[in-house]
């Protein structure tokens, strides 16, 4: 019996205290990790509107898959990051990184983001991401939820398969593309809160 080759697949931290970190891609549906160049374009857009100050930010990553997202925004020096993961294979990764890194600002929570939005009725973030699996509407469902979860002038950052027009609330900062993932910030409007 051959033993087959497996390649495991990583990607890296691209900034921060935890820059150049390995960070293991399972193979697992929908779980496509952001790449360096989009996080490194995020994260200068993100410098911009924050003044360059992370340290008093807390981030929600909804569907962590990799952690890349959540793990870059620790790594800058955030001061919260909540991340959601379904998938127990990929949370058990999460754990296992954020372990190996000592990062103790980010805590990680298996289970469905519609329900883990619910139990987070009453903390407030400054950041959430929204990196679903494509093809299955989780915007839909996650808009309305979004403006209790937000902090006056909270952003979302969204990759998509297409272009998404921000609901009302919401103001569209700045919008990008690469390959077939769109990615755009945009902000609650401050009435809204």
């Amino acid at each position: 019996m051959k033993k087959r080759n497996i390649m495991k697949k990583y990607i890296r931290i691209v900034g921060g205290q935890y820059r150049r970190t390995p960070i293991e891609v399972i193979d697992a549906p929908g779980l496509r990790p952001t790449p360096d160049r989009v996080r490194e374009t995020l994260f200068n857009w993100l410098n911009y509107f924050w003044g360059g100050r992370f340290d008093d930010k807390r981030v929600l990553d909804l569907f962590a898959g990799s952690g890349a997202l959540g793990f870059e925004a620790a790594s800058r020096g955030v001061a919260h990051v909540q991340m959601v993961e379904q998938n127990p294979k990929a949370a058990a990764t999460l754990r296992a990184l954020r372990d190996k890194l000592g990062a103790n600002a980010v805590r990680i929570h298996i289970g469905d983001a519609c329900v883990a939005i619910k139990r987070l009725e009453a903390a407030r973030f400054d950041l959430i991401f929204l990196d679903p699996p494509f093809g299955a509407n989780w915007l839909d469902r996650l808009w309305k939820d979004l403006p209790d979860l937000l902090e006056p002038n909270g952003l979302v950052y969204i990759e998509a398969e297409k272009a998404i027009s921000p609901p009302q609330g919401f103001t569209l900062l700045r919008q990008d593309r690469a390959g077939v993932v769109h990615y755009q910030l945009i902000q609650i409007d401050a009435l809204q809160k």
